[in-house]
């Protein structure tokens, strides 16, 4: 699936690198190839952007490599193709050799995946089912504060999906787990693939149902009911996170009024 790049291609380019990103003058690389030194690599299309090509080249950079999280605030398609672009290079990167034999790995050249010509295995790029959840008690949300976020950020309950779960299974033990409270009328909301590092994220909305609040000190700083009127500093717009938070700010005033 990868062919080399001529100075005439053009398009957005995903350089990417154990897991980090090229990010010349901290954006995107957008145009001719030739414009970015890119001519003479290998790469893969990997889908389109506004109807241009978007490219997938997997080498590092010796400067400007950041993190995929500093293009979170770019449209959500465009950001979606790179956090794609990053994980399907770390894919590449870390599937060199079978886990089976041993022996050396190619791309294949239809699929994304990676192939074994020794034992004949044939891997595939994994992602890690996590559940997020909103969840409401009369006018308050509870939002909690990660010890991943040292910025003072709140945000909604979340973890990942556990090896013979249902989704719904996962967001009644992850709500207790972390913050000790039973909730009720689940309902799903929308998806977010989400590249930190492999997770699909699926949203939920739900309602108190029992149990005092008590957090679990190993995963978060604090939590609390927040009144929909009076909220902390929320994840950025864009984010499934902050679609359920504005959605439950929403049901809020509708029922008790601005």
């Amino acid at each position: 699936m990868e062919r080399l790049i001529e100075k005439i291609d053009y398009g957005w380019w995903i350089v990417s690198h154990e897991q980090k990103l090229w990010l010349p003058k901290g954006e995107l690389p957008h145009g001719n190839a030739e414009n970015f030194g890119l001519t003479g690599q290998m790469a893969a299309q990997i889908g389109l952007w506004e109807d241009e090509p978007v490219w997938l080249v997997r080498q590092g950079k010796r400067q400007d490599m950041g993190s995929v999280r500093q293009v979170i605030d770019q449209d959500a398609g465009l950001f979606q193709l790179a956090g794609r672009g990053v994980q399907l290079a770390e894919f590449f990167r870390a599937h060199k050799f079978c886990g089976y034999c041993g022996h050396e790995m190619h791309p294949s050249k239809t699929e994304w995946a990676m192939l074994c010509n020794h034992c004949r295995q044939r891997y595939y790029p994994q992602i890690s089912p996590c559940i997020i959840v909103a969840i409401r008690h009369q006018d308050k949300i509870l939002l909690a504060q990660h010890n991943r976020h040292r910025n003072g950020l709140y945000t909604v309950l979340a973890g990942f999906v556990e090896v013979g779960e249902t989704l719904e299974q996962a967001v009644a033990r992850e709500v207790m787990e972390e913050s000790g409270i039973r909730v009720k009328n689940l309902r799903y909301v929308t998806s977010q693939p989400w590249p930190f590092p492999q997770s699909l994220m699926t949203a939920f909305m739900a309602e108190y149902d029992s149990g005092e609040l008590q957090i679990d000190n190993k995963e978060l700083l604090d939590a609390g009911w927040y009144r929909f009127d009076d909220l902390p500093l929320l994840p950025p717009p864009g984010t499934v996170a902050r679609r359920l938070i504005e959605d439950t700010v929403a049901l809020c005033r509708a029922e008790y009024g601005s």
